[in-house]
């Protein structure tokens, strides 16, 4: 039996491995994506080789993961419960989608992840695996093994010589990639408990942060970001910049209590620098450029969308055409947002676009600019008439 197994080189895809070779008496093939972790992909795919696989693939996505899914996800204003700029959703179906197809090339009867049965990435692995190939079968160790947390997992690989990253003093789990890093359990999981302050990685203390603000332009054209400061860049590496600008700066992150699709409520900490200048910049632009009706609507939309990447339903008919629908949207998505960057905190300092609908003269009040201020009454009037007719007729106590 061969098994492509979705490997970190962390603790739950180390031991996994070791797992499915004893339990399954299969052949095993590594597959690590390359979404923005460094050298920690080539390092899990020596790992993985020396655990025991048989073969080990490191690719690199970084290009696809930004032009194909962060950015037609960002197109759309997505954002989970207020607060969430969806960094692990979003990553999970490029991954399922290549897991799939290497299993296809190599004949593999079964794909393997290491998704918790209490979380959701196993939901976004499975989904996706499932609407690409419906035949394929799934192995979720974590929904069959006899282990009941990380501690018991720590002391297997310690006995079978597995190096991990995790210890029982540092027992959270982190997960990056480009848009964002993410962690959660271990002491994390009391939500009344301040993160630990060396936790971070890809952002600086607000507190420690530079005393000076920093300005910075980003620029799109036709609904996507291609330039930072006057420079165009590739999307991977537009997105790069942006985590080094706005990560000496403390910007992104985000402590917050979440809904998870399967049921319960789970502490998530996350930053996201580079993709939160990307939200605000987009939306300076959008502010200048959409219509109001048409902008209302998108962010009602958006609401939908953020749940349908967060519970897995990348690959789904409906998130498909909700797609199209931002991309028409976006299309006229074009100019530039001036930033201003100061510890922790994202102001936009001005916007300006080709397409602008802003027009000073209709909104000036030195200004007439076509506008009969008179006009005024009789819209008001209209507006009012079924409130004044639902107080003569239902008058309030």
């Amino acid at each position: 039996m061969k098994i492509v197994l979705a490997y970190s080189g962390g603790l739950d895809t180390s031991i996994i491995l070791s797992w499915l070779k004893e339990n399954y008496k299969a052949e095993i093939i590594a597959f690590t994506a390359d979404i923005g972790q460094g050298e920690e992909v080539e390092e899990a795919r020596a790992k993985a080789l020396k655990t025991g696989a048989s073969k080990a693939y490191a690719l690199d996505l970084r290009e696809e993961f930004v032009r194909d899914f962060v950015f037609p996800m960002f197109r759309s204003g997505a954002l989970y419960e207020g607060y969430y700029l969806l960094g692990t959703s979003i990553a999970r179906p490029l991954i399922a989608k290549h897991l799939v197809r290497i299993a296809q090339e190599e004949g593999a009867e079964a794909i393997s992840h290491g998704a918790t049965g209490k979380g959701n990435d196993q939901v976004r692995f499975e989904l996706t695996a499932y609407a690409l190939n419906p035949g394929i079968k799934v192995i979720a160790p974590w929904r069959e093994w006899e282990f009941v947390g990380r501690n018991e997992m720590i002391d297997y690989a310690a006995k079978h010589g597995i190096p991990v990253p995790v210890t029982l003093e540092k027992p959270y789990s982190m997960d990056a990639n480009m848009l964002h890093n993410s962690f959660e359990g271990g002491v994390l999981e009391d939500p009344w408990a301040e993160p630990p302050a060396g936790m971070f990685r890809l952002t600086t203390d607000p507190e420690n942060a530079p005393d000076k603000a920093e300005y910075l332009e980003v620029a799109f054209d036709g609904g996507d970001a291609t330039m930072v400061n006057g420079e165009k860049l590739s999307p991977a590496a537009l997105l790069a910049r942006l985590n080094q600008i706005g990560g000496r700066h403390g910007v992104g992150r985000v402590d917050l209590v979440e809904n998870r699709f399967v049921g319960m409520k789970s502490r998530g900490v996350y930053e996201t620098p580079g993709g939160t200048l990307l939200y605000h910049a987009r939306r300076a632009v959008e502010s200048l450029t959409v219509d109001r009706e048409v902008l209302h609507q998108r962010d009602q939309l958006a609401a939908k969308f953020a749940e349908l990447v967060y519970n897995g339903f990348w690959y789904a008919p409906e998130r498909e055409a909700l797609q199209a629908y931002f991309d028409h949207v976006a299309k006229t998505v074009t100019g530039t947002a001036r930033l201003k960057l100061y510890k922790g905190n994202v102001m936009v300092a001005g916007r300006k676009s080709p397409y602008s609908l802003y027009d000073k003269s209709l909104v000036s009040f030195d200004e007439k600019g076509g506008y009969n201020q008179a006009d005024a009454e009789g819209f008001i009037k209209l507006n009012a008439l079924r409130l004044r007719v639902r107080a003569k007729a239902q008058p309030r106590d």
